[in-house]
């Protein structure tokens, strides 16, 4: 008998509570649940597809550890974004286009 994706979902969380690995269920997708695992050093992204189609993204970290300091960078690299979009949304005008 074929396994469906829900089957292999399933038997996948039953296998992760039995070695006492945590993890988090998510929705970002149409048709697919992620499981998130965060062991030491990495993080799995394993999506189930409802076609019964797996896919896995492995996270590794290179051991660097750094300080509070660091924190910074992540809203200095990601504001950036809004900060151009909001930049940029006076400048656009709305015209008429039946003149």
């Amino acid at each position: 008998m074929k396994s469906n994706g829900f089957d292999k979902l399933i038997l996948f969380l039953q296998n992760l509570q039995k070695q006492a690995i945590d993890y988090s269920l998510a929705h970002h997708r149409d048709q697919a649940v992620m499981v998130i695992v965060a062991v030491p050093g990495e993080r799995w992204e394993i999506e189930f597809l409802s076609d019964g189609a797996v896919e896995v993204e492995k996270f590794v970290s290179n051991g660097e550890i750094a300080g509070e300091e660091a924190l910074s960078e992540l809203f200095d690299r990601y504001s950036e974004l809004d900060e151009i979009n909001g930049d940029l949304a006076p400048k656009i005008e709305l015209t008429n286009a039946i003149k």
